[in-house]
């Protein structure tokens, strides 16, 4: 079983910045994607984020240039940096992995949320 821990939520002005964390553990054998998704009051799941093994990074065209999705494969650990934040980012905001369990079995994990409120 693969556990995922987002960390790093909180209250931002507009305009400021924030950074996301997102640690993995468990029975891992390899991570393959690691992404961030984000779900705002009465709106479905969104993908903001996505990043493979390789570092190779996509995003949604809402965050583009302003977001940056990195990863320590070492240290099996997602982050996400939120500059030029708007009040439109405000949502919880999930960690999600996908990979091999040691069993080989293949995992499909999510974390339980962390909160993000862009308000002056």
């Amino acid at each position: 079983q693969v556990q995922l821990v987002e960390s790093g939520g909180g209250l931002v002005q507009p305009g400021g910045s924030l950074r996301l964390s997102c640690v993995a553990s468990g029975s891992i054998f390899r991570i393959y994607a690691m992404d961030w998704y984000r779900q705002a009051p009465g709106q479905q799941r969104e993908l903001v984020a996505t990043i493979d093994s390789g570092g190779s990074a996509n995003y949604a065209e809402s965050v583009k240039g302003r977001f940056t999705i990195s990863r320590d494969n070492a240290n099996n650990t997602v982050y996400l940096q939120m500059n030029s934040l708007k009040p439109e980012d405000t949502a919880v905001y999930f960690c999600h992995a996908g990979g091999l369990a040691r069993t080989l079995r293949r995992f499909d994990s999510w974390g339980q949320g962390t909160q993000l409120t862009v308000s002056s």
